[in-house]
């Protein structure tokens, strides 16, 4: 073994399928966990047909909602990416965080019990700092947290998945702390880019809704931040490797206005009928105007980002022509 058997959680998700492509490549052995269904097995061949997955990746039925299942997985690894989350349910938002919390601290209890594992990196999310009534024009960092009550009141779109992140985060480096296991936590923004599985994910085809006409999510690009899929994924094994790598990170390359964003990509794309930002009214715009955010202290650690928007949205078109979705 070259260097040491990890585990990612969600091995299915569009960053954990990245993450387990990137480690594979990097010499690890990965254990993965994926859902079953009951109904019928999922099509995870993206995974095993991946460059040294049939010797180095084994695949784990697990569910968050049974911690317990994760034990097989986590048993014998040096590292535990946790990258799994919930969908949304029919659960109230309180049901799912309390789940998504509960399911985290169990995967982190059966990291403790292995006696072998020697860092947990989390995926977290942009969402559990940035979120808090700060004016758009400051520029906040990973001391900054989420406020629960500002999410409630302020936020109409995905407040389940902000607030269970945050309060999965706080939870986790809690434990890690009390338990003195190392814990680093990730905040990816917008994560744009090419995928492996068969379907688009969510986050592209959002930060894609001018290729795909949806004039309804205009707002929320009206001053987004973004990262390469593969740029989050080198991250998680930056931080995993970095010995003095502590505490949160933010992982974001670039902010980019919709003008500028509708400027590139339809002198770029004519072949799209991109609909015109003029529809995006201005006080629409101005509710999803949060604080810029700086990946400062992930750039102190000697980490570098290798792509800019144009190559995330090359990237991800391609993809989808590929996969015939546009």
């Amino acid at each position: 073994m070259e260097k040491g058997i990890v585990c990612v959680t969600g091995g299915n998700g569009f960053v954990a399928s990245w993450l387990i492509k990137r480690l594979l490549e990097d010499g690890y052995y990965v254990n993965t966990t994926v859902r079953s269904h009951p109904d019928s097995k999922k099509d995870v061949s993206y995974l095993t047909n991946l460059p040294k997955a049939t010797e180095n990746l084994k695949i784990f039925d697990a569910d968050l909602n049974k911690p317990e299942t994760f034990e097989a997985a986590i048993r014998g690894c040096i590292g535990v990416f946790h990258v799994a989350h919930p969908t949304l349910s029919n659960d109230s938002v309180e049901v799912l965080t309390e789940k998504t919390v509960k399911g985290a601290l169990g995967i982190l209890q059966a990291c403790v019990d292995s006696k072998t594992v020697k860092k947990v990196v989390y995926t977290s999310s942009i969402s559990a700092i940035m979120f808090n009534g700060k004016k758009h024009t400051e520029v906040i960092g990973e001391e900054s947290w989420s406020d629960i009550d500002f999410i409630n009141s302020r936020m109409e779109f995905g407040a389940w998945y902000h607030i269970s992140k945050t309060m999965t985060e706080k939870a986790i480096l809690e434990f890690g702390e009390k338990e003195g296991l190392d814990v680093v936590t990730i905040h990816p923004t917008f994560v744009h880019g090419s995928f492996l599985g068969p379907e688009c994910p969510k986050s592209v085809r959002n930060v894609m809704a001018m290729i795909f006409g949806d004039t309804h999510l205009y707002a929320m690009l009206a001053r987004a931040p973004f990262v390469h899929v593969d740029d989050v994924a080198s991250s998680h094994i930056h931080l995993f490797e970095h010995p003095n790598a502590v505490g949160r990170y933010i992982c974001s390359k670039t902010e980019v206005p919709i003008e500028e964003l509708y400027k590139l990509l339809s002198t770029k794309y004519p072949e799209y009928e991109i609909p015109n930002i003029d529809i995006l009214k201005p006080e629409d715009a101005e509710k999803m105007m949060f604080p810029k955010v700086s990946s400062q202290k992930l750039l102190g650690t000697g980490f570098q980002f290798k792509y800019g928007i144009e190559e995330m949205f090359d990237d991800a078109i391609d993809c989808c022509k590929r996969n015939n979705i546009i």
